[in-house]
């Protein structure tokens, strides 16, 4: 059986990040299929709901017995709030295989520079780099992950 990867590596910026989590651009139906078989279990979708699609993508998710969450990245929504409920997404899913996704993968970048320093444990260089791996292009992207991870950072003990 193929991996999650494998099943969607013809997804635009497909990387696999973390054991479990799989990220990048939008998928098509057949992918999302393929996603399933292969042991998908959440998809974490940061695009517009009015953002045009090759698929109802929610629907489809779903249908297939798939939990599908969006929380949509948008101009006026890079805040914290938006930050925390990415990550309180990411931070549920245990062992379960996680798809997520934006566009092109640049909006998953950004968000995923805080998981990556503060769950993961990251310094911010590699945070950056990982997220830039994962299709990161954005500048203001870059700057909202960093600026979440800053605030949030336990202080360092010496």
């Amino acid at each position: 059986m193929a991996t999650a990867f494998q099943a969607l590596s013809g997804v635009a910026n497909a990387c696999q990040i973390l054991p479990n989590v799989v990220s990048g651009g939008q998928p098509t139906a057949d992918q999302l299929k393929a996603l399933k078989t292969a042991g998908g279990e959440i998809v974490l979708d940061l695009r517009d709901p009015m953002e045009p699609r090759p698929v109802d993508e929610p629907a489809l998710v779903q249908d297939l017995g798939m939990e599908y969450v969006n929380i949509p990245v948008r101009a006026g929504s890079l805040d914290d709030t938006t930050l925390e409920q990415i990550l309180a997404v990411l931070r549920r899913t245990g062992d379960r295989t996680v798809f997520f996704h934006c566009g092109s993968g640049s909006r998953v970048g950004g968000a995923l520079i805080p998981y990556f320093i503060l769950d993961q444990g990251l310094e911010e260089q590699d945070a950056v780099d990982q997220a830039m791996r994962v299709g990161l292009r954005s500048a203001e992207y870059m700057e909202w992950g960093l600026d979440y991870a800053r605030r949030n950072q336990s202080p360092r003990r010496s």
